[in-house]
């Protein structure tokens, strides 16, 4: 009896375990530009302007400087709160802004005027965000005996910091928009996950598809959002594998159609979600200073970790062709973490992926990647045994049986009784025994694999 799809048929209808739900950071990016009024009222951007941000509900400050662009970026700042920012510059009289908001990239704009070059305090910058709450402290009023001149440029100003302000306060509501619909989101995610792990799967999908319409309308609200749109992802990722789920254990044609194609659906979504998170976190310049940073990085390598698990759902269940697409996200993310625990799980999830969509010859090279460095690892044991066993099979080629074999019965030495696959295992063995009269080699001495 050919028994190629041994182990195939118990993956096919295997429940997906969902890995643990996490939000991402609750941060975002405060982005910006410093410009200077000349004498011909023109504005030219201030190279080298020192940004200090305080946080006001807090005792919080983050300070960094502009480029040559006049351009500022500070990433991993917490949405919650206000904030206010002060801008100096040499030969400048300092500005502030108030009211100021997390969450909303390249709109905040700074205007010095010819000055002393003086960085303000941190207590006069908290002083006059009290008493000017979301204002430019840069200029206003009219100057006394101003020619005509002087009154038009003057008016000239006073309109571009109308237009400033206007766009400012816009973006304060945008993230508004956006705070609440992280929060709401990551609610309900953290409650689809409850409901999951209690088996209450119609509850769970209610509610990660109630995380999913808070994180779209936030990114709605302003498109360039990693943070919300790796939760997204989470989400989608989530909801599919409920539905996979619901699909495998349903006896109603009807029902199992649907939720089989919604899963596969939701797989993809997550996918493009995560890929857009790391786009944008990508194309952002990382800050300078420490704990910014450590926010950017933490948000880079939560996106690149959803992404990786949203391929490996997507790969396996929906699209088997994209399985290189698969392995470099998968690489991208091992790469980046530094926790040797989630680094050698990725590995494993890799390998599976790559197993479970039946490119048995890559799932091959991957677990033996990790028999290098762990030769005792009992599922890179049995699935390197049972890829090559299929390839064997495909191709008729003895030593493939061989070598797979000889996995197998290592995986059979050193799993324990109570693993699941153990018994499947020897009857694998036995098979290809009485088919092809083969019999697993002990490994040579000082060499093990």
């Amino acid at each position: 009896m050919n028994r190629k799809h041994f182990f195939f048929s118990l993956a096919a209808v295997a429940l997906l375990l969902l890995s643990t739900v996490l939000a991402s950071a609750q941060t975002g990016q405060l982005r910006g530009q410093v410009m200077m009024v000349g004498a011909d009222g023109k504005e030219v951007p201030v190279a080298g302007a020192q940004v200090d941000v305080y946080r006001t509900d807090v005792s919080a400050k983050y300070n960094t400087k502009t480029d040559k662009k006049g351009n500022f970026v500070f990433a991993g700042l917490p949405y919650v709160g206000e904030y206010v920012i002060a801008a100096s510059g040499a030969d400048a009289r300092p500005d502030t802004l108030s009211g100021v908001k997390v969450g909303r990239e390249g709109e905040y704009k700074l205007i010095l005027r010819p000055g002393d070059g003086r960085r303000l305090t941190e207590d006069e910058v908290r002083g006059m965000a009290k008493s000017a709450p979301a204002t430019s402290g840069g200029g206003g009023g009219k100057p006394a005996g101003e020619s005509a001149e002087d009154r038009k440029k003057r008016e000239e100003l006073e309109a571009k910091n109308a237009e400033i302000a206007a766009a400012n306060a816009k973006n304060q509501k945008i993230n508004e928009v956006i705070s609440r619909t992280f929060k709401m989101g990551n609610d309900a995610l953290n409650l689809g996950s409850e409901a999951s792990k209690v088996k209450r799967s119609e509850e769970a999908i209610a509610q990660y598809s109630t995380a999913i319409t808070h994180y779209s309308e936030g990114i709605s609200a302003d498109p360039e959002q990693p943070a919300l749109l790796t939760n997204r992802s989470i989400a989608y990722r989530a909801r599919g594998v409920e539905r996979f789920n619901t699909a495998v254990q349903s006896k109603d044609d009807a029902v199992k159609n649907s939720s089989m194609e919604g899963a596969k659906k939701d797989f993809k979504d997550a996918v493009d979600s995560a890929e857009q998170a790391v786009k944008l976190l990508k194309a952002q310049t990382a800050p300078t200073e420490q704990a910014a940073l450590n926010g950017y990085n933490a948000n880079k390598l939560a996106a690149l970790a959803a992404r990786a698990e949203a391929m490996r759902l997507f790969v396996s269940k929906t699209d088997q062709s994209q399985a290189d697409a698969g392995i470099a996200a998968y690489e991208e993310y091992i790469a980046a973490e530094t926790n040797a625990e989630k680094k050698s799980k990725a590995q494993l999830d890799e390998a599976k992926m790559l197993f479970e969509a039946n490119v048995f010859d890559k799932a091959v090279t991957e677990y033996q990647k990790i028999l290098t460095t762990n030769p005792d690892n009992v599922d890179a044991l049995v699935y390197a045994g049972l890829s090559l066993i299929n390839i064997g099979y495909s191709t008729n080629n003895k030593a493939k049986f061989q070598e797979g074999a000889n996995y197998l019965q290592q995986f059979v030495d050193k799993a324990p009784e109570g693993h699941s696959l153990k018994a499947d295992a020897k009857a694998v063995l036995e098979n290809i025994k009485a088919q092809q009269n083969i019999k697993p080699e002990k490994p040579a001495r000082g060499r093990r694999g």
